[in-house]
């Protein structure tokens, strides 16, 4: 009997300690904290997170206010974490331009995922995508992105523009204007080993669609 009575108080100390942690002043929410933001400002992910100051640290919905954040353009991600006893610290990992393409109201913006975040001059050696509807949820302009991805390094800075009429019709123009014709993101892994080799010969028009029959015009 001692032993249920000394496992209820527990259970009881437990409980009361949660009920004081889940309204108490003392652990609510005083400062927001926010690291791996450059481009995203600090007020706009505030905004965003919509967590009212005071409010007490286990009532806030860390997946929730993740998601809030997450839905600025520029971020690709974020995580909100509760930091005892009085900040939520939010972790942004933000969009980062791999092509350009121009259109009517400027120049966007499109990450590795496709996704056009923004308008603004590109970073500098950053490519130019031509294809007939780019942008986000485009198959064309998600096909580009990957065939970039996939580049050995050597090869990618090279790229001025990528041009994609579909999904399985991707070409590279290289700074000194030679061409290679990539095809679809099938094989890219074998594409990427041939050419580099290929490019070491005179030619003009290099093509790896068929990686294991590439020419060379």
């Amino acid at each position: 009997m001692r032993t249920v009575w000394i496992g209820a108080a527990v259970v009881a100390a437990l409980l009361g300690a949660i009920a004081v942690a889940w309204f108490s002043p003392l652990l609510s929410v005083r400062t927001v904290e926010v690291v791996g933001n450059e481009l995203i400002g600090h007020e706009e992910v505030v905004e965003a997170l919509a967590v009212a100051e005071r409010t007490p640290l286990l009532q806030v919905d860390t997946a929730a206010a993740a998601q809030r954040v997450a839905a600025i353009p520029r971020a690709a991600s974020a995580r909100v974490q509760r930091v005892y006893p009085s900040t939520v610290r939010v972790t942004v990992t933000e969009r980062v331009a791999t092509v350009f393409f121009e259109a009517p109201d400027g120049t966007h913006s499109v990450d590795a995922e496709g996704v056009d975040f923004a308008v603004e001059p590109p970073p500098m050696l950053t490519p130019r995508l031509v294809t007939p509807n780019p942008g986000t949820g485009d198959p064309a302009t998600r096909a580009a992105v990957q065939v970039l991805e996939a580049l050995p390094p050597e090869l990618r800075v090279q790229v001025a523009t990528i041009e994609a009429p579909g999904e399985s019709e991707v070409s590279l123009i290289l700074a000194d204007g030679r061409v290679v014709v990539w095809g679809g993101v099938d094989r890219s892994d074998r594409k990427a080993a041939v050419i580099g080799p290929l490019l070491t010969r005179p030619g003009e028009r290099f093509d790896v669609a068929s990686p294991d029959l590439p020419t060379v015009r």
